[in-house]
């Protein structure tokens, strides 16, 4: 089953090498375009795709107001942002829009498709930098854990503890001595219990309330 993409980005010629570069992937699929974000938000409504390649810097409306307004619209869909500009604003308000995954243009090809499927997959990809810069700026304040934190497992803990890490799950597994079909069983159930919609909320939710700080 082919993940189905949608290309959002002002430029027409942005949009064009990225839907000839995902052409060539026999599991990747580009449904539609939109050239900003309102034509992305009608765009989404009307194909459901899985990923969302959204630019944010874009007429009428900008990627991080559109990546709002499709999550709110459909939860299922993972928003993936692509941007020239490696600032801590746009990657800060990207996370807290719902994004699930932050990448520049300027990367190499094959890293622009892994992440696309790495998103589809339900992980969440933020490069090491980024997650850097995320965890100061979600630590400056913190909120109090939900209640539900409460009724994770010790090793549902464990699991949430490596995901802040930046684990994989199979290196989640390694760390842990547990299969990989187990991470994901351990991932699924506390993304539930904490009414969580992937990696990246979870990344976020732990770093806002300091959950695994010493």
């Amino acid at each position: 089953m082919s993940i189905r993409v949608l290309v959002v980005d002002d430029q027409a010629m942005v949009r064009a090498g990225f839907r000839l570069l995902l052409a060539d992937e026999p599991d990747i699929e580009v449904v539609a375009e939109a050239s900003n974000g309102l034509e992305a938000v009608a765009e989404a409504a009307r194909c459901h795709p899985d990923i969302v390649l959204m630019d944010i810097r874009m007429p009428e409306l900008d990627g991080l107001e559109a990546t709002r307004r499709i999550l709110a619209a459909d939860p299922d869909s993972r928003v993936l942002i692509l941007t020239t500009f490696d600032l801590d604003e746009y990657v800060y308000r990207a996370l807290r829009a719902g994004a699930s995954g932050f990448v520049l243009k300027d990367e190499p090809p094959e890293q622009l498709i892994a992440a696309v499927r790495t998103v589809a997959g339900g992980d969440a990809l933020l490069s090491p930098s980024i997650t850097r810069r995320v965890i100061q700026q979600f630590t400056r304040v913190h909120q109090a854990p939900p209640p539900a934190v409460q009724t994770l497992t010790d090793r549902e803990m464990d699991v949430f503890r490596l995901i802040t890490r930046g684990l994989s799950n199979a290196e989640i597994g390694r760390e842990l001595f547990i299969s990989e079909t187990t991470v994901k069983t351990h991932v699924t159930r506390l993304l539930q219990k904490l009414d969580l919609r992937d990696r990246a909320q979870a990344i976020v939710l732990a770093y806002q309330t300091g959950l695994f700080e010493s």
